[in-house]
């Protein structure tokens, strides 16, 4: 099972070997401000009333599923690593749209839901509901052009998601499972035009969604983390940077045609003092054969740098830690009304031999075959 600990061992490893340089955080965090106090006055002294005439409405949303995988092991990335039968996970979102602002409240339920919130709860008294928090945020639209979000909300970068529905392949992305899952803060959302769009958010540490946690050295608490997406004509720009790393990311797609779709993925995390970095490139190619089904793949090129990151091997099994893995996944996908039908087969390879293959035997190659079914609601 992968478990999304990497970024917080990095941090805590960071912290306990060099002093950070808080003038720099502190530029960075002035300037990050002074960003969204500007288009906070722009956008405020151009606010224009919305339409009265929508009525404030409550919409219950969410998805079911459930899996079956034929193999004894799987990859390293997150989601559906279960042999046999199993559970996703039960997801319910709450929201309520009001005249100028609402809110979202998402719970999860079962193994992903639970993988998904890993970081949660940190209050040692034992705050268990956060164990079922996907997202809980608060918004407000000062006008058609700008929204502000406070809260816990799920992660703009990356092209793949936590709910089975959004996503086309059922098995995730190592780029996907080792980048940030949500963050809690504030995001300010802008539309410039059309076709452009600008965010700008400070958070907490990437999946602390309860708290900001502390350096271990001093006591005081970790320097927030910074974000901003860039958004031109459906391709987006992707930018954070924290504790200790920064990640780029670019997430865009193509409609090649009105049958042919082609999803680009491409991303970089370099954690500071050569902690671990790691990066990759993955397309994702699907065809529409019908108006129930589609056939679509993802090729995945990952690679871990500079001590890595505990991704490819995660039980550690190499005396390498700079690794390099390839995937190629083909899934088809059937919907019938609010049901999806998804077989699916993986096959990842390995620069080294990673992979369990029998009673302490390593492969440096794996198979999977696995056949989920999805509800939404």
């Amino acid at each position: 099972m992968v478990w999304r600990h990497t970024l917080n061992n990095i941090k805590i490893k960071n912290n306990n070997t060099k002093i950070k340089n808080n003038n720099t955080k502190m530029k960075n965090l002035k300037i990050t401000i002074k960003c969204l106090l500007i288009f906070t006055c722009f956008f405020f002294g151009n606010s224009q009333e919305t339409d009265n005439n929508l009525a404030p409405k409550f919409i219950t949303s969410g998805s079911v599923d459930t899996y079956y995988r034929s193999s004894t092991s799987a990859p390293n990335s997150s989601f559906a690593q279960y042999p046999g039968f199993s559970m996703g996970m039960a997801n319910i979102i709450i929201s309520y749209e009001g005249e100028k602002s609402g809110f979202v409240a998402d719970f999860v339920y079962g193994p992903r839901g639970y993988d998904a919130v890993f970081n949660s709860p940190q209050d040692e008294t034992g705050a268990a509901s956060a164990n079922i928090i996907n997202q809980l945020y608060i918004y407000y639209n000062i006008n058609d052009s700008f929204t502000l979000t406070l809260g816990n909300f799920n992660t703009f970068l990356g092209y793949e998601v936590i709910s089975p529905v959004a996503n086309f392949n059922y098995s995730t992305s190592y780029m996907f499972s080792y980048g940030p899952f949500s963050h809690a803060g504030i995001k300010a959302d802008f539309v410039l035009s059309d076709d452009i769009s600008l965010l700008l958010a400070i958070m907490n540490d990437t999946d602390y969604t309860e708290t900001q946690p502390l350096n271990p050295l001093t006591g005081d608490m970790n320097d927030y983390t910074f974000g901003a997406q860039l958004g031109l004509f459906g391709q987006y720009l992707n930018f954070i940077s924290g504790d200790g790393y920064s990640h780029i990311d670019f997430t865009g797609g193509f409609d090649i045609s009105d049958s042919f779709f082609l999803g680009v993925n491409a991303t970089s995390f370099n954690g500071d003092n050569n902690s671990g970095s790691f990066s990759g490139v993955a397309l994702y190619p699907q065809l529409a054969l019908s108006d129930n089904f589609t056939i679509g793949a993802r090729y995945e090129a990952f690679s871990e740098t500079d001590g890595g990151v505990g991704a490819i091997d995660g039980d550690a099994i190499s005396s390498k830690q700079d690794l390099d893995n390839t995937s190629f996944t083909i899934t088809g996908s059937y919907t019938s009304g609010n049901f999806i039908f998804k077989p699916e087969f993986r096959v990842d390879s390995a620069s080294e031999p990673v992979y369990p293959d029998g009673l302490l035997k390593y492969s440096d190659n794996i198979a999977s075959f696995v056949v989920a079914a999805i509800y939404s609601f």
